[in-house]
């Protein structure tokens, strides 16, 4: 997510790359990490954000903890289906996850490797 030039990692989850395909369960690939993209793109509309900084990465991206009349983004991505908790993380959003993977929404309809999995891949190991 990027606010006012800043670039700002979202906390304890993780989504498809912009690039990354996942496949439906009758094995059509779609472009899962750009329509991830755009539904928080879509959720969010022009109303504004508010963000709270846990911490700076290696890169120098604050992560944070955003929010939205209320709504937790973070989890919202994860209980839609259109990311991971990232466990390496942290465990916050454990439970959304369940959620989205129980009602196989969004990338949890079929198949997909985990965001982490393919960016390794795409470097080459």
């Amino acid at each position: 997510m990027e606010i006012r030039g800043q670039r700002i990692r979202l906390h304890g989850i993780d989504a498809p790359e912009s690039r990354q395909l996942c496949a439906t369960a009758e094995g059509q690939r779609w472009r899962c990490g750009q329509q991830a993209a755009l539904s928080l793109a879509d959720r969010i509309g022009h109303r504004q954000v508010s963000c709270t900084v846990r911490d700076i990465d290696r890169y120098g991206h604050f992560i944070a903890v955003c929010h939205q009349d209320g709504t937790d983004l973070n989890g919202w991505l994860v209980r839609e289906g259109w990311a991971v908790a990232y466990r390496r993380y942290s465990r916050d959003y454990i439970r959304d996850e369940t959620e989205a993977r129980s009602a196989r929404r969004n990338i949890w309809s079929g198949r997909f490797d985990m965001p982490w999995d393919w960016r390794r891949a795409q470097r080459g190991g």
